[in-house]
């Protein structure tokens, strides 16, 4: 089996949709209805009602942190919140890098199923700023990528430019087609792939997490953004590289590791967002 993106045919049933068929899996219709069911708790908190955009909020800024973490700037929630020097090298860099992201994926959610590879180029932008000639585009042949904290197993290669400009343009036409698969399926693959390839010169895991919140909001099953799965990918952290092996294997017992893996983040990013709830019903934050 190849990775999902690596060959496209027209959406519209499950034999001539291939995400529609990672839904079937072994595994994954659980990993889907768990997820379901995690997200319908956390909106049907009375909290919700009144006051959705505070737990928003704040999930972008707990999914941000969480997602700086795992990209080796583990600053405590307060940290984050009383820091202004985002802009200096360093860990500063790489968690005003996640901020920005989060903050940007909201205003990109009309253009995604439109023109993926633009989204994805304006995110790297966000992330790195206007400075470089790499930013903005997937990188040349010759060029690498700077050091970054990626859930790798060590023997993955970086894949050469033409393999990521060719699955790019296949994950893309996947996107604009459309699928039936759920949005779990569909945010996983996405971050997969894009952990896979590292297209970009640097930010790539950042990217990949941003992209998948992304798809997870644009599909409506968290449409206003509560429920941040970067918050469960860094709980989660000594399995993401177990479960990103399984993705890399191309196989469909490890495909369906990694889409089960990213479900339990979403669940643990629901709960995260339950506990939010819980302090400002109490009045605690």
């Amino acid at each position: 089996m190849s990775t999902p993106s690596t060959s496209h045919t027209s959406a519209g049933s499950p034999g001539t949709d291939p995400l529609a068929a990672l839904a079937a899996l072994d595994g994954v219709p659980a990993a889907v209805d768990a997820v379901r069911a995690a997200v319908d708790r956390v909106y049907g908190h009375r909290v919700m009602r009144r006051r959705s955009a505070e737990v928003s909020a704040e999930a972008a800024l707990r999914g941000a942190r969480a997602s700086a973490a795992l990209a080796g700037a583990d600053w405590g929630l307060e940290e984050v919140r009383r820091r202004t020097d985002f802009g200096a090298d360093g860990e500063p860099r790489t968690v005003g890098a996640a901020l920005r992201l989060n903050a940007e994926v909201g205003q990109l959610l009309g253009v995604w199923r439109q023109s993926p590879l633009r989204v994805l180029a304006r995110l790297h932008v966000v992330a790195g700023g206007s400075d470089g000639e790499s930013v903005g585009r997937p990188r040349l042949a010759g060029e690498g990528v700077e050091d970054e904290k990626l859930p790798h197993p060590a023997s993955y290669g970086l894949p050469a430019a033409d393999e990521v400009a060719a699955r790019l343009e296949g994950l893309s036409e996947l996107i604009v087609a459309g699928s039936q698969a759920p949005a779990l399926v569909q945010a996983a693959v996405v971050h997969g792939e894009l952990l896979a390839l590292r297209p970009f010169t640097s930010y790539n895991a950042l990217i990949a997490r941003a992209a998948e919140r992304l798809v997870l909001i644009g599909s409506g099953l968290d449409p206003k953004g509560i429920c941040p799965a970067e918050v469960g990918h860094a709980e989660l952290a000594e399995g993401y590289r177990e479960a990103l092996d399984g993705y890399l294997s191309a196989t469909p017992a490890g495909v369906a590791a990694w889409i089960a893996h990213c479900g339990r983040a979403v669940e643990l990013g629901a709960r995260e967002s339950a506990a939010v709830c819980e302090a400002l019903q109490r009045g605690a934050a």
